[in-house]
């Protein structure tokens, strides 16, 4: 199993490759290996005031730019990241884990970004506002907010970057990307290519570093206008605490613990291979994942043991474009790994039963973060398990017999992100969209693209990503009214 040496990669700060001020690196870990595969300029407090000043001066030119001059910046990204597109998505596996035919969900999403969030803006449309006395015109118009600033996570490095630079650069705003330290190297690439088109200076900005230095600067500075993120709920308190030196807008995509609600009536098949796709693809490394199982207990054996057969066929492995059949990768970190293993442990002691994996398998290497999918029935709302968010291939499953027993517990969350449900009555599908407290309820399938709205509810976040709501986070609605 060989990996690849990507070289040292430089921040991207007002137009230039830069190393940091302390000229610092930090090594890139694959997590299939052990290895270091790369090294990034490490940025810290003077790198982050840099980015800052960069982006305020980026922000006052782009701004001006007509819609159809971003257009055509955008677009010109875009073409850019598609020439390079198997060097990023060899990138994504080697820094994250995931497999190659994962990392091309990541490509399209960004790509997809910088093309349709300049139609969606073309679209918006100027609100009118009927005067009462017919004395005024009034109208809404909309404008760019300011610097915004956006936290990502490591599961999805380029789809989290298309959800941000998408909105951001189609609105106006100009914008400074933190990726995470544990993956930043495709962002960093995305950098190398920005500077490689001559994209307007200081308009996007790339560095990662310390949360305590580069994100406290960052946040707690009163240039920025918008802070946007993914991740977990707890970063994103912190965030929001720290803010408060001015009013900022915020959008937040954070923890989720959705529930997937298994009908007597269900179509047990499309169950089951989306219990699979959502539970273990990118190793369970999605906020959308499928993290509580409930079952009808008329079908609650047959659906375990089914469950249990298709986990046992997932080919676990370093999912290099030439291990086609690799559907899960290693865990991002060796914590994550020792997190999987407490979750376990904790189900057991409390009543659940193994019924498959918990253990690393034997013919990969040492090195690597390995595990194999996990599935423990007889859950309960006591365990760790079904309390917090799983962020890994272990999955829990748990009986009901009733209709208000299941949405009690589904809805015995601080989270609300997804929830899936599989049913064919009427009736209970009006009543669970209803009553069910989540962002998004999805009905026998799932379904996520670019134009389709992605937000949740309480602990899970504020505002959202994709669709044309997310442009909401990066502007700023002026009143217009003009004397008749």
């Amino acid at each position: 199993m060989k990996t690849q040496n990507f070289g040292y990669k430089k921040l991207y700060i007002d137009g230039q490759l830069v190393d940091s001020v302390s000229g610092e690196r930090e090594d890139v870990i694959c997590p299939a290996t052990g290895e270091v595969i790369a090294q990034v300029a490490k940025a810290g407090k003077e790198d982050a005031e840099k980015a800052l000043i960069s982006a305020q001066k980026g922000f006052k030119y782009w701004s001006k730019l007509s819609l159809a001059e971003r257009t055509k910046w955008m677009l010109k990204l875009r073409d850019a990241i598609l020439e390079h597109e198997h060097e990023l998505r060899t990138a994504m596996v080697h820094e994250m884990g995931k497999t190659y035919a994962g990392s091309q969900e990541d490509i399209d999403r960004l790509t997809e970004a910088l093309e349709w969030y300049p139609n969606a803006m073309q679209n918006l449309r100027e609100e009118q506002i009927p005067d009462h006395d017919n004395t005024h015109v009034h109208k809404m118009i909309s404008q760019p907010a300011g610097v915004a600033v956006a936290y990502l996570a490591w599961n999805f490095p380029l789809l989290n970057v298309g959800y941000k630079i998408g909105p951001a650069l189609a609105s106006g705003c100009s914008l400074i990307i933190k990726p995470s330290g544990l993956a930043p190297l495709s962002a960093y690439m995305v950098g190398e290519i920005l500077q490689s088109i001559n994209f307007p200076a200081g308009v996007v900005t790339v560095l990662a570093g310390p949360s305590r230095e580069v994100a406290t600067t960052l946040t707690t500075s009163k240039i920025p206008a918008v802070l946007t993120m993914i991740g977990s709920t707890q970063t994103g308190q912190r965030v929001i605490a720290d803010s408060t030196t001015s009013i900022k807008k915020l959008g937040m995509e954070l923890g989720g613990n959705a529930p997937f609600i298994v009908f007597e009536d269900a179509d047990l098949e499309t169950a089951l291979n989306l219990a699979i796709g959502l539970k273990f693809g990118n190793t369970g490394q999605i906020c959308v994942a499928a993290n509580r199982i409930f079952v009808h207990k008329s079908i609650y054996d047959k659906f375990v043991k089914e469950y249990v057969k298709r986990a046992a066929e997932v080919k676990v492995g370093f999912g290099t474009k030439e291990n086609e059949d690799v559907f899960m990768g290693p865990l991002a970190s060796p914590g994550s790994r020792e997190r999987m293993f407490e979750i376990i442990d904790d189900a057991v002691n409390k009543g659940a039963t193994l019924e498959f994996g918990g253990d690393i398998p034997k013919d990969l290497p040492e090195g690597g973060n390995w595990m194999n999918p996990t599935i423990l029935s007889g859950a309960n709302m006591d365990m760790e398990l079904f309390n917090q968010e799983t962020f890994g291939p272990v999955a829990g499953v748990m009986p009901f017999e009733t209709d208000d027993e299941v949405l009690e517990l589904a809805n015995d969350t601080e989270f609300g992100l997804a929830s899936y449900i599989f049913t064919n009555n009427h009736k209970r599908i009006e009543r669970f969209t209803e009553d069910l407290e989540f962002g998004e309820v999805q009905i026998n399938g799932v379904k996520y693209a670019i134009y389709l709205p992605h937000g949740g509810f309480k602990n899970s976040g504020i505002g959202h990503d994709c669709s044309h709501l997310a442009l909401e986070d990066y502007l700023v609605k002026k009143r217009v009214s003009t004397a008749l």
